[in-house]
């Protein structure tokens, strides 16, 4: 498949017209509507459901719109680095992150760094660690902000100065918001909203210990302090979540006894080829987390 008809079939999968699409791409309907059609029989799947006025996605067309989208992002990407100069510290980085308050730090580094850099910018992708390494894997991303726990053997690492303390999200009009601590006894029955990182669930089950088969987990939810907070609002049950500002009246807190918490490593990719603004960002972030070790201003960070 040639990237040129990739885009073609996200233009498509994007406006849900055919007539629109060939608009935006400033080419004829029926030119579009053939290399759909070509592109179907390639890969010998349907990739669009065709009614009179709209046109879906099919399961393979969904699937094929994600690879598809990666793909060109990435061609984008590596032809910016090739046309750039070795010499010139220019360019993008491509950031996963998890919503950690790590993120601090690390905005402190990116805004330093681009004082000195400042033809260098930054691209922030929020998603959860599986799909955040996932896009490590294929070059979409360059760097990866990510809780633990993870798989740092396939990756350089540093570790982050910050560690996340686990609690529960409650209404204030709650019993148990009476606690100063939650226990997993305090738990059973009680309906708890999980995160939907599977590693996650499995360390929480650990701490739920044998109470774990007497919790009901009504929902997953990935990422969003917001999001959060309205379903816990709402009455869909607790939230089990990393500390953070409540920023809603109705809501409190109270932290996990005993206590859970995780650590946060920034990653990039083993044995592949880095642009210089990455290689230039990757010592300056060593040198800044030394630096902070050093001040004993925050917790130790050990780098790789």
């Amino acid at each position: 498949m040639e990237i040129r008809v990739l885009k073609y079939f996200l233009a498509a999968a994007r406006e849900e017209n055919i007539t629109r699409a060939a608009a935006h791409l400033h080419i004829t309907q029926p030119t579009l509507s053939r290399q759909l059609m070509q592109m179907e029989e390639e890969l010998g799947v349907k990739l669009f459901r065709r009614g009179k006025y709209k046109i879906l996605l099919t399961e393979e067309g969904m699937l094929l719109r994600r690879r598809a989208q990666e793909i060109v992002d990435l061609t984008k990407k590596t032809e910016k680095e090739l046309k750039r100069s070795e010499e010139a510290v220019l360019g993008e980085i491509f950031i996963g992150c998890g919503e950690t308050q790590n993120m601090n730090p690390l905005s402190k580094m990116i805004a330093s760094f681009q004082q000195l850099y400042p033809e260098v910018s930054f691209h922030i992708y929020t998603a959860i660690a599986d799909d955040v390494t996932e896009r490590l894997e294929t070059g979409v991303l360059d760097m990866g902000l990510l809780l633990d726990p993870v798989q740092v053997s396939r990756y350089y690492y540093v570790q982050m100065p910050l560690k996340e303390t686990w609690g529960i999200l409650m209404r204030k009009d709650s019993s148990l918001a009476e606690k100063e601590a939650i226990t997993p006894q305090d738990l059973v029955g009680q309906p708890l909203i999980m995160p939907k990182r599977q590693s996650a669930q499995n360390d929480l089950e650990s701490w739920l210990g044998e109470d774990a088969e007497r919790i009901r987990m009504v929902s997953t939810c990935s990422l969003s302090h917001f999001n959060q907070q309205v379903m816990v609002e709402n009455g869909v049950g607790k939230a089990m979540v990393i500390g953070f500002p409540v920023s809603n009246e109705k809501l409190c807190v109270r932290p996990m006894e005993p206590k859970v918490e995780s650590g946060c490593v920034l990653v990039w990719k083993k044995n592949q080829k880095i642009s210089l603004a990455m290689t230039r960002f990757v010592a300056y972030v060593k040198e800044y987390l030394e630096g902070v070790r050093e001040e004993g201003g925050e917790d130790d960070a050990d780098v790789e």
